[in-house]
């Protein structure tokens, strides 16, 4: 994984995949909501699926932010995995 970027994968005690919290979800949305266009289509193109995750750039672009919000929550939800954000700098 890249320096300064963060993701997670929940696990169940049996190995299985887990659900999210609500504090989890809540948090995605928080962490999504702050994404702009550029760093939304940027996020599709990076993130670790299990299938392919193949949106064309054009398509990206032509969206609107908020459905591009709500198709990568829903990405990220049914992947039960937070995407990978760089972490703010330390000023």
């Amino acid at each position: 994984m890249k320096p300064g970027l963060r993701t997670r994968r929940l696990r169940s005690q049996r190995g299985g995949t887990a659900m999210l919290h609500a504090e989890q979800i809540e948090e995605l949305i928080n962490i999504v909501s702050s994404l702009d266009r550029d760093m939304l289509i940027d996020q599709f193109h990076s993130f670790r699926a299990s299938f392919p995750v193949d949106f064309s750039r054009d398509f990206l672009q032509h969206q609107t932010v908020d459905r591009l919000r709500h198709l990568f929550i829903a990405l990220c939800l049914q992947q039960q995995r937070m995407p990978e954000i760089a972490a703010p700098e330390a000023a």
